[in-house]
């Protein structure tokens, strides 16, 4: 017989004579009551029957410390459940056929050492739920039932209380922990052990931005304690506090029964709902038991002393690692693992989802009718797109994804402004080599990261050069609105600028922070703390430009508007020129696309138009649906139309000699 099985049978075993001990009491007590002796008090039956120590109902008391009365008043209203009879042996105990149910009052006559604040709202049975009473002008004489969790588990079925569903949910197992996580979980150890008994215990904070690395952390730390996980996250809590207020004590007895610990998880909490967050904090605060809390930043302690750890990535040694266990040796990795820790700073679970992402992809095109034949070509492709994606959806929640399309022939720029772009791209694409192999990263992290200005008139080609490198580079594009982070409220912008790096740097993102005029000027005479800290957002965001490892990029219509100073900290500034007429007319001749139907279209007459090139191609696609509209070719006419329309947006007059010849 294998061991569960054994248990569950000595457990079936265990619980029907102490069943049977109860029901014993309460038929003496029946006999007593048809004898006419309803004073006399029961003797107390033997203990040797009431069930070992390793049964469940052993266990139920001993985590809730119920005493010989309590067990025997929840097992009264556990035979109403289990045993044939019961109900009937219940009536006749209280000589009233329509008392066909346990009530404390049967309790307190019928069963031994009784007392009676067993039936306290702070005692065991109905502080952690154990029975129920239903609802009756009389305490002693309210039915009593035994709750539906409870009974299960004295029966040996592990079944969670299903109010808990979409609340307080079971976290997934956890995988291996590099060194850098297992020393945090040796640390959160040591700090309970300096906190002497197990109602002392603090509250482990464990903050930073990897939310799986504190989900295991807290997993393995309560492993060595021998306690699961479970997880709640804060938005599913409700908000009043009376249903908060029964959450906990339905989750006091789950912890209880399944040997649990809680991470209440807060990376996603809005800070701004100050309501939401003070219930949060209640709710740790009141929580018994081992607590831990997952955040992005320290919050401030509640009504618990709290001890708080951060918790970084896996270091890029261990990304190493983790990626050679994630891909394995057979495939030539050839220095790919350094190009993706030097580009990526992603968590254990990112990468072994992206490997098996990858790996999964190069199995599928080995079973295509055409295989590749750079088997490893393909293999490093699949491994580098599998965790752009992986890392992904962090960042798309706080900006705004641009497919990158454009290529260098798209670009039309003066030659000294390509050769900049194109070391801009070098610069990204050769970090491993000149900080890693060459060792510039160990004199300071200060300056590696790459960051640029891009300053023009509007539509001179810095979002479509900054789309020509993401693409270069195979990397995603990423444009943050700057007038949007920035917030009138001391601190905040600093903070949404600090989510968009930190979500930023998983997947080595290419940064585009648009109209940056919005945060930058020329930094003014500090006359008051709004101008103080208008400077520490400029300041701060140029610091954390400088640390990321990707590459960010501002644009600015007025670079004269920037102060010096800031632009000293920028490794690169490119000037996009507003096209002269050669530009133009090159414009012009790549705007439409091969498949556009075209009739004698003259790049040359074309480029009079003074428009740089996003306005150019504002006209050609207005051009193209006025030409399809007629069922037509696109013609000069239609640019003509269309041309009209674009300077009346800018309130611009078209000239004669600009459409001289035209049509």
């Amino acid at each position: 017989m294998s061991q569960p099985n054994r248990w569950h049978e000595e457990n079936q075993q265990s619980l029907a004579a102490a069943l049977a001990r109860v029901r014993g009491a309460l038929e003496r007590h029946v006999a007593r009551v048809k004898g006419g002796d309803q004073a006399a008090h029961p003797l107390s039956p033997p203990e040797e029957n009431a069930g070992p120590d390793a049964s469940a109902l052993g266990h139920v008391c001993r985590v809730f410390g119920l005493s010989s009365f309590e067990r025997d008043v929840m097992l009264l209203c556990a035979g109403m459940e289990l045993s044939a009879g019961w109900a009937l042996l219940c009536a006749e105990a209280q000589g009233d056929p329509a008392r066909a149910y346990p009530t404390f009052s049967l309790a307190l006559a019928a069963l031994p050492d009784a007392h009676w604040n067993a039936l306290a709202p702070t005692a065991p049975l109905r502080r952690a739920k154990l029975i129920d009473l239903s609802s009756s002008s009389s305490l002693t004489a309210a039915p009593m039932h035994v709750q539906e969790r409870v009974l299960h588990f004295l029966t040996g079925v592990e079944y969670p209380d299903e109010r808990l569903a979409g609340l307080i949910e079971p976290a997934r197992r956890s995988d291996e922990l590099v060194p850098s996580h297992h020393e945090v979980v040796k640390k959160i150890i040591a700090a309970w052990s300096s906190s002497g008994e197990a109602s002392a215990l603090p509250v482990i904070q464990l903050c930073g931005d990897d939310r799986e690395a504190k989900i295991m952390i807290a997993h393995g730390a309560a492993a060595a304690i021998g306690r699961g996980l479970s997880v709640a996250t804060p938005d599913a809590l409700p908000a009043g506090p009376a249903e908060w207020e029964l959450l906990l004590r339905i989750w006091e007895r789950e912890a209880a029964l399944g040997g649990l610990a809680l991470l209440v998880d807060c990376d996603d909490l809005d800070p701004s709902d100050a309501t939401r967050a003070a219930a949060v904090t209640r709710f740790i605060g009141r929580t018994p038991g081992v607590v831990f809390v997952a955040a992005r930043e320290r919050r401030r302690p509640g009504l618990r002393p709290v001890v708080s750890f951060d918790v970084r990535k896996p270091t890029i040694a261990e990304q190493r690692v983790l990626w050679r266990g994630a891909l394995g040796d057979a495939h030539a990795l050839n220095g790919h693992v350094e190009i993706l820790t030097s580009q990526f700073d992603v968590g254990a679970q990112t990468i072994r989802a992206a490997g098996a992402e990858a790996l999964a992809a190069v199995a599928q095109s080995a079973l295509d009718p055409d295989p590749p034949e750079d088997t490893a070509g393909t293999f490093k492709a699949a491994v580098w797109d599998a965790v752009r994606s992986q890392a992904r959806p962090r960042l798309d929640d706080l900006a705004q994804r641009i497919e990158s399309h454009a290529g260098w022939d798209d670009l039309v720029l003066p030659e000294a402004q390509r050769l900049i772009l194109r070391d801009i791209a070098a610069h990204v694409r050769q970090r491993a080599t000149v900080y890693e192999t060459w060792g510039f990263a160990a004199q300071g992290s200060r300056g590696l990261g790459v960051s640029a200005l891009f300053a023009g008139s509007s539509g001179t080609g810095k979002t479509m050069a900054a789309e020509v490198i993401a693409r270069e580079l195979r990397l995603d594009l990423y444009r943050i609105d700057l007038s949007s982070v920035v917030s009138k409220y001391i601190g905040e912008t600093e903070k949404n600028l600090r989510r968009v790096f930190d979500a930023a740097e998983e997947g080595g993102a290419v940064l585009l922070f648009d109209e940056a005029d919005a945060l930058f000027g020329k930094r003014s005479e500090v006359k008051d703390s709004h101008d103080r800290y208008a400077n520490i957002e400029v300041s701060y965001l140029l610091q954390r430009m400088e640390s990321y490892r990707g590459l960010a990029i501002l644009t600015t219509n007025l670079q004269s508007a920037l102060d010096t100073a800031f632009l000293r900290r920028l490794r690169f500034v490119v000037q996009f020129p507003f096209p002269d007429p050669v530009q133009r007319a090159e414009i012009w001749r790549r705007v439409f696309p091969a498949d556009a139907p075209t009739h004698e279209l003259d790049p040359q007459k074309l480029a009079r138009l003074t428009m740089a090139g996003g306005n150019i191609r504002n006209i050609a696609l207005n051009a193209a649906f006025l030409a399809a509209d007629e069922g037509a070719e696109i013609g000069m006419v239609h640019v003509l139309r269309a041309a009209q329309s674009e300077y009346a947006k800018l309130d611009k007059t078209l000239t004669d000699s600009e459409v001289a010849g035209w049509v």
